[in-house]
């Protein structure tokens, strides 16, 4: 019994911060502990319930997720709502200045897929593929195409715009949409990104659209080793 109390003492209290002016060193106090900036990662496309979150975050525990719900909610970067009916439930939501963190996750996804060591094969969220979608967009690529393809990962729909090259995100029903695409995130990834073959896929609607749509994203080159150029 002592030990839990001293283990619960220790849970709640403010972690040491870095003694840094730099506005990194404060955003790593802020979003830097375990677990955290994939928690505000799920959040980018909208409010989750807890159930999803645990989900969608396998690795970590119940009580670690609640920890940092708290404490990201006590530094502001999200809120915890009630969904209105028929769903009834507590959710939480990234508040507007949590929003402003996915170019963060941008910019830092596209700088460790340029790692020799980045697994792709593990697992992968599906709003960790749609905001892939947003980092990865080729312009060049997109040029000339324009459509809504839906994407079905399991439960999870979102609808994917892109106009002028520019892409947007939309988690909602499969509604008013040119094409659809059915597969786990890992297995439409394996198409965009791995070159795999798309028989795996359910397609519905505009085929060709569907299918051109998957090859307008490229990767960033991987860098060079030392041990890799020798």
């Amino acid at each position: 019994m002592q030990l839990e109390k001293l283990t619960s003492k220790r849970s709640i209290e403010p972690r040491r911060g870095y003694g840094d002016a730099c506005g990194t060193a404060h955003g790593l106090e802020l979003v830097g502990d375990r677990w955290a900036l994939l928690v505000m990662r799920e959040l980018m496309l909208g409010a989750r319930r807890f159930s999803d979150l645990r989900r969608d975050l396998p690795g970590i525990s119940a009580n670690v997720l609640k920890q940092r719900l708290d404490e990201l909610e006590g530094r502001g970067l999200l809120r915890k709502i009630r969904l209105p009916p028929p769903a009834a439930r507590d959710a939480y939501e990234a508040t507007e200045w949590g929003l402003e963190i996915e170019p963060v996750l941008q910019t830092l996804g596209r700088f460790a897929a340029r790692s020799p060591g980045h697994d792709a094969t593990l697992p992968l969220s599906p709003v960790s593929l749609m905001i892939s979608f947003r980092t990865m967009i080729d312009p060049a690529k997109a040029e000339g195409f324009a459509g809504r393809i839906g994407v079905l990962n399991g439960e999870d729909s979102f609808v994917v715009t892109v106009r002028d090259r520019t892409l947007e995100v939309e988690r909602r029903p499969l509604v008013g949409v040119d094409a659809t695409i059915a597969g786990s995130p890992e297995q439409i990834a394996a198409v965009v990104y791995g070159g795999a073959p798309a028989e795996g896929l359910a397609f519905g609607g505009d085929e060709a659209l569907a299918r051109r749509f998957l090859t307008l994203f490229t990767l960033p080159p991987k860098v060079e080793t030392a041990r890799g150029a020798s």
